[in-house]
Parts: structure tokens; C-alpha cells; sequence
């Protein structure tokens, strides 16, 4: 009679016995600890020490007081309640919410700014390399400045497309195309065009960022290459534009062949490409294969 009056009692007790599921800790732990049951949960996860869920809760909202904290295991909100603060702290808060919203776009407008007077300055400096310093400058004081802070920051704009137009690759597909026997002519190996040429896969474009730096640098330095190509080719020619102009098409001209040149190569050296046998012991397949059954009829027998 005593022993299922005392298993009850111990199970009371064992279910009224509080454990904190953030340090485990118990009621004969810590006589003095503050105990809150916060959520839903039931068991043993339904209380807590007060001061293990207050640095539970410092973790997750990370000094955002507005931010909610719910229980991992059932999902209740808790309960936060804070103490009142004056007009004055209220008035702070709101301004610095506020400060915190606005600052995002005034600093995209700061870096849109500064991006637009970057380009109208390498405008002003491009237009000078094309006509002249001293022309230049005049043609931009005679100006109207509307133009001016329209036209000069397009400039640059206009170099970047012109640069990721790819027209070596329009020639090169015309050519493959329509006169596959210039391959012949252009390839090192003449025993290797016996082979039928395959069709490489195509490696994308600019989908890689050094490219497009590659893009950037390249239509910001043309300027300038084509004003000093202009002054070591066309010396003889007395305007600036006309030298410049000239410069920048040999210039374009002879990069493009190169490049058409280059790349040609590289197709070819992809189109007869030959994947060989195996061989890991670096002898003739027939010696390797003889070795074989040799070593097999021996284990045979």
C-alpha cells in the first residue's frame, strides 16, 4: 500500500521539479533564481531562470529592442514588456529611425553624383585629347553648358558600348562560315587538317567580372591610345581631330586582326584535338595486351 502512495508522490514531485532548458540547472541548483514560464511549452522546457532568457533573448535581437522573440520550441512570441521611456527618448529614437531610412539614399545620390561629375570631367578631358587643348577648351567655352552637362557624360557611356560591341567575332563566324579554306592556310600542323574539324563549344562572354574590368579599362584608355597612335602614325597631318580619329581606326584595325588571328588559332587548336589511348605503363598497346595474357595463362596453370 506504501509503495504505489510513495511512486506517486515521486512522480509529483519529479513533474513539479523546475529545469532551465537554456543552462539545465534545477530548483536545488539555485534556491534564489527567478523562474518565468514564458510560452506553451509544457515538460520540462516550460520554465526558465528569468536571466538565461534574458541573454537568450540579447543574442537574438542584438541590440534591436523592436525585434521579436519567439520560443524554438513552440513558437510563442514572448511577452516583452520594457519599461516607459519619456517624450524625449521617444523623439530620439524616431529621429534616429528616421536618419536610418534616409541615409541609404542619400547615399546612392552621393555615389550617383559622383559617378555623374567623374564622367563629365573624363568627357571634358576626352574632348580636349580630340581637338586640342586650346581648341578643345574653346569649343567647350562656346558651348551651351546644357549641352555640356548632357553630352560630356555620355561620352564615356558611349566608349563602353562601342567596346562590348564583339565585332571579331561577327568576322570570324563569316569566315568559318563561308571560307573554310582559309583555315588551311592559317593552321601550323597541315598533317593534323586530314582529321574532319569538330565544332568546339562556344565559351560565354563577359559572364566573367574580369572581362567586364577588362571592357572598362579598355574603352577609358582608347582615348588616349588613339591620340598618341594619331601623333606617331599621322604626324604629318595638322588637325588633332583628323590624327586622332585615324589613330584610334589603326588602332582598332590592328587589334582586331590580332585578335581575330589569335582566336582562329585557338579554334583550331580545339577543332583537331585527339584524345589518345591509354597507356599507363608506357608501352605499345600490343606489348601490354601480349604481358596480359601471358601473366594470365601462367596464374591459369
Amino acid at each position: 500500500m506504501s509503495e504505489p502512495v510513495s511512486g506517486v508522490r515521486e512522480r509529483h514531485v519529479s513533474a513539479e521539479r523546475r529545469n532551465c532548458w537554456v543552462c539545465f540547472a534545477t530548483d536545488e541548483d539555485d534556491l534564489s533564481a527567478e523562474w518565468v514560464r514564458p510560452c506553451r511549452c509544457r515538460g520540462t522546457t516550460k520554465w526558465v531562470h528569468q536571466t538565461c532568457l534574458q541573454r537568450w533573448v540579447d543574442e537574438k535581437q542584438r541590440g534591436n529592442s523592436t525585434a521579436k522573440v519567439s520560443c524554438p520550441q513552440c513558437g510563442t512570441e514572448y511577452n516583452i514588456k520594457y519599461p516607459e521611456l519619456g517624450i524625449a527618448v521617444y523623439l530620439l529614437d524616431a529621429i534616429d529611425k528616421a536618419i536610418n531610412k534616409v541615409c541609404p539614399f542619400v547615399a546612392g545620390g552621393m555615389i550617383i553624383g559622383s559617378l555623374y561629375w567623374t564622367a563629365v570631367t573624363y568627357g571634358a578631358v576626352t574632348v580636349m585629347q580630340l581637338l586640342g587643348h586650346k581648341e578643345g577648351l574653346d569649343v567647350m567655352e562656346r558651348a551651351d553648358p546644357l549641352f555640356l552637362l548632357i553630352g560630356l557624360p555620355t561620352i564615356p557611356l558611349v566608349l563602353i558600348l562601342g567596346k562590348m560591341i564583339r565585332w571579331e567575332d561577327y568576322v570570324l563566324r563569316f569566315w568559318r562560315k563561308y571560307s573554310p579554306a582559309l583555315w588551311k592556310l592559317i593552321s601550323s600542323n597541315q598533317a593534323q587538317l586530314k582529321i574532319p574539324p569538330r565544332i568546339p563549344l562556344d565559351r560565354p562572354g563577359y559572364t566573367d567580372p574580369t572581362s567586364a574590368t577588362r571592357v572598362l579599362c579598355g574603352a577609358m584608355i582608347f582615348p588616349t591610345i588613339a591620340t598618341i597612335s594619331g601623333k606617331v602614325l599621322f604626324s604629318n597631318i595638322n588637325s588633332n581631330m583628323q590624327r586622332t580619329v585615324l589613330g584610334g581606326i589603326v588602332f582598332v584595325a590592328v587589334k582586331g586582326a590580332m585578335n581575330i588571328f589569335y582566336k582562329q588559332q585557338q579554334f583550331n587548336r580545339q577543332s583537331y584535338r585527339i584524345i589518345g589511348d591509354f597507356n599507363g605503363d608506357d608501352r605499345p598497346p600490343s606489348t601490354a595486351s601480349t604481358s596480359s595474357a601471358s601473366e594470365t595463362s601462367s596464374a591459369r596453370e
